[in-house]
C-alpha cells in the first residue's frame, strides 16, 4: 500500500498554498478582528477553478475525489486561514453532494454551474435548536399545495447564511407520527434562500468570526416542487451519503489547523532564547511538540484512508469517523501545545495560535460530536449494541 501523495496531489497542494500566500497571516487576523465574509478569498479560489474540484465536468467541475478534496482543504487551513478559510468555501465541496448524487439533469444543470463559478453560494439548512444530533426529530415542516411546497420552521447553527443565496434543507413532509421509521418522510429541497420569509440572525461565537453561524425562522417559504432533491420522504438517506465526505473533509481541515500551529509552534522554539538557550533545546517543550507531529501524521493517514475507501465507493462510515475523532483530538491538543510553548506570548492575538484553538474547537463539536463518532465505531466495527 502506497501512502505517499503522488504527483499530482503534490502539485495541488503547491497551487493551493500559492493562491493562498496572497492572504497573509495580518489579512486573516483582521477578519478575526472585525468579521466580513471573505470574498476576496473566496473569490480567487473561484476564479482559480477551485471550488467545483470534487464536482462533475459535465458541470464545469474538475471531476475529482474527496481525496482531492482533502489535499486542498488541509492546505488551506495549513497556509494560515484556519477554519475560517476553509469555511469560506468548503460547502461548495461537500454540501451539494445530495444533488450530485440524486438530483435530476435539470436541478443540476440550474444548481452546479453558478455554485462553481462562485456566482451563487449556498448553506446547509439541517439542525435545529430542540433536535441535536437526532435529525429524526426534525419539526420544520413541508407542507405540498399543488407544485409547490410551504416550508416553516427553525434551523440553527447554519453557516454563511448571511450571504447565501441558496440553501440545501431539509425538513419533514410527512408527520412522525405516520411514518413506520423515524427516518422515513423527511424531504430535502435545493430552493432559494428568500428572505421576504426567512430571518436569518446571526449568532456570536467564540471564533470563526468571517464565517457567520446562525439562526433561521423560517414562515411560509414558497418551494416549489422542482426544488425537491429525489423522492419525497426520502432525505434523510440522502442527507447521510453527504456525512462520510464532510466528515473526511472537516478531518483534514484539523489537520491543517494543527500543522498551522505546529509550524508556528516550532519556529518560536527555536527563536526564544531564556537562560541563553532556545527553549527547543528544553525536552519539556520537544517532546509535546513531537508528539503532537506523531498524532497529527496518524490522524493524516486516517484522514486519506477514509477519502481513498470513498472514492472507490466502498464502505467507509467507520473510517470517516474515526478521521474526524482523531484529526479534531490531535488538532485541538496541538493547538494547546503551541499556546503552552509561546507561554504569555501565545495568550496574544498577534501570535495565532490562540486564533487556532479558537477555531479548531468547533471541529470536536462539529458535524458529529466526538461521542456519537465514537458510539459508531463501537457499534459498527465492534459490534456493541446500539446505545443511542
Amino acid at each position: 500500500m502506497d501512502l505517499e501523495f503522488t504527483s499530482s496531489h503534490l502539485a495541488l497542494r503547491e497551487a493551493i498554498l500559492d493562491l493562498c500566500s496572497r492572504f497573509d497571516d495580518a489579512y486573516w487576523l483582521n477578519k478575526d478582528r472585525v468579521g466580513g465574509f471573505p470574498e476576496d478569498f473566496y473569490r480567487a479560489v473561484a476564479d482559480a477553478g477551485w471550488l467545483g474540484i470534487a464536482m462533475p465536468e459535465e458541470y464545469g467541475g474538475s471531476g475529482l475525489g474527496i481525496t482531492e478534496a482533502a489535499v486542498m482543504m488541509l492546505a488551506i487551513a495549513e497556509a494560515g486561514g484556519a477554519l475560517s478559510a476553509a469555511s469560506s468555501v468548503h460547502m461548495n465541496i461537500f454540501g451539494l453532494n445530495p444533488v450530485v448524487v440524486f438530483g435530476s439533469d435539470e436541478q443540476k444543470r440550474r444548481a452546479l454551474p453558478p455554485l462553481i463559478r462562485g456566482e451563487t453560494k449556498a448553506c446547509f439548512a439541517i439542525t435545529e435548536p430542540d433536535a441535536g444530533l437526532n435529525t429524526t426529530q426534525l419539526t420544520t415542516r413541508a407542507v405540498r399545495n399543488g407544485d409547490h411546497y410551504l416550508i416553516s420552521g427553525r434551523k440553527v447553527w447554519i453557516s454563511t447564511a448571511q450571504v447565501a443565496d441558496y440553501m440545501l434543507i431539509l425538513a419533514r413532509t410527512t408527520p412522525l407520527d405516520e411514518v413506520k421509521r423515524p427516518t422515513d418522510g423527511l424531504s430535502l429541497f435545493y430552493t432559494k434562500l428568500d428572505r421576504n420569509y426567512i430571518d436569518v440572525r446571526e449568532i456570536d461565537k467564540m471564533g470563526r468570526k468571517a464565517v457567520d453561524s446562525n439562526e433561521l425562522f423560517i414562515d411560509g417559504l414558497l418551494v416549489p416542487v422542482a426544488d425537491r432533491i429525489g423522492e419525497e420522504g426520502k432525505g434523510f438517506q440522502y442527507i447521510l451519503h453527504g456525512l462520510n465526505p464532510e466528515r473526511v473533509l472537516v478531518a483534514a481541515e484539523a489537520v491543517g489547523i494543527g500543522r498551522a500551529a505546529l509550524g508556528r509552534a516550532t519556529r518560536y522554539a527555536k527563536e526564544r532564547v531564556v537562560f541563553g538557550r532556545p527553549i527547543g533545546q528544553n525536552q519539556g517543550i520537544q517532546h509535546p511538540l513531537a508528539i503532537s507531529w506523531a498524532e497529527l501524521e496518524a490522524a493524516q493517514l486516517m484522514v486519506f484512508r477514509a477519502a481513498g475507501l470513498y472514492d472507490r465507493n466502498l464502505p467507509c462510515g467507520p473510517q470517516a469517523n474515526a478521521a474526524k475523532y482523531l484529526a479534531a483530538e490531535a488538532a485541538v491538543k496541538c493547538c494547546e501545545t503551541a499556546i503552552l510553548t509561546h507561554g504569555g506570548y501565545g495568550y496574544a492575538k498577534e501570535y495565532h495560535v490562540e486564533r487556532y484553538l479558537r477555531e479548531v474547537m468547533i471541529l470536536r463539536i462539529a458535524p458529529v460530536s466526538p461521542h456519537l463518532a465514537l458510539c459508531n465505531i463501537a457499534e459498527k466495527v465492534l459490534g456493541l449494541p446500539k446505545s443511542y
